[in-house]
């Protein structure tokens, strides 16, 4: 068996007994979790469960307290901060501003841990730029601000950057949080679709179960910290799983066109 085979069934990313505490106060329980190329798991639970904290001690916005975290096998304290960028791209829950900028001009930022603030921005980087600028259709916006786009409009163009980086890894912390429902859908469908084109490993957080249920090939429920719940969504999504991640009575109906769950109130 070749070497990317047994990296590729051992999972690009893992977790093994990860911690973390802010102070006295534990925000993540020990928590184990791999994460596989051409699949999108989804984070799901209650404010306050350690989601946001888990997704970014996975792109090294923070240290764990303890545990290890592991890109291909090496742990990813190991790796120089150029060199972890060129394997995972992350999308913080709050986007920091990009006032005067062009949406070609952000997107390009992805191609920095490729050449460097010294190096020369070469024909291939271009070409990674335009790429990412098509398959995410915001092609004819390259020279707008991105001050001047719409919520979903800069969204994408975010992710457009993500996917100039062109990195083996996409963890993005609520994406959706403020965009209309339909924005919504096309965020998801296309992080779906790009995890199974490029053969990527995404790790998305989410409020929207019924979303996530929808779009993620798999689920992981957090809760107090530690993860009550994995799998897939059918299994995830449930009335007695649910109500005891949200502690509230919930029910399940069958999608009409797809026969996935849908949860709702009871």
């Amino acid at each position: 068996m070749a070497e990317s085979d047994i990296v590729k069934q051992a999972g690009l990313l893992a977790l093994e007994e990860v911690t973390f505490s802010a102070g006295s106060v534990s925000i993540l329980q020990p928590v184990s979790l791999d994460l596989h190329r051409g699949r999108m798991t989804g984070v799901i639970g209650p404010n306050g469960s350690g989601k946001s904290s888990m997704v970014r001690l996975v792109a090294r916005q923070q240290q764990p307290t303890s545990g290890t975290i592991r890109l291909d096998g090496r742990p990813l304290d190991g790796f120089g901060d150029r060199e972890l960028a060129r394997r995972i791209a992350y999308m913080p829950q709050f986007t920091p501003p990009a006032e005067g900028m062009t949406v070609r001009e952000l997107v390009a930022l992805g191609r920095f841990p490729w050449h460097g603030a010294l190096g020369r921005f070469s024909l291939e980087d271009r070409e990674k730029v335009d790429i990412a600028l098509e398959r995410t259709e915001l092609t004819r916006f390259a020279d707008r601000l991105i001050d001047s786009l719409s919520g979903g409009e800069r969204q994408r163009a975010w992710l457009a950057m993500m996917l100039a980086q062109d990195t083996a890894c996409l963890i993005l912390d609520e994406p959706t949080s403020a965009l209309d429902i339909a924005h919504q859908a096309d965020m998801l469908a296309l992080v779906r679709d790009l995890t199974r084109e490029r053969d990527l490993a995404a790790l998305i957080v989410l409020h929207d179960v019924n979303m996530a249920a929808r779009y993620c090939d798999e689920l992981v429920a957090l809760k107090g910290g530690r993860i009550v719940a994995r799998g897939a969504p059918e299994s995830i999504v449930e009335p007695g799983t649910l109500e005891a991640l949200y502690g509230l009575r919930m029910g399940i109906l069958p999608h009409p066109a797809t026969g996935q769950p849908l949860s709702y109130v009871a």
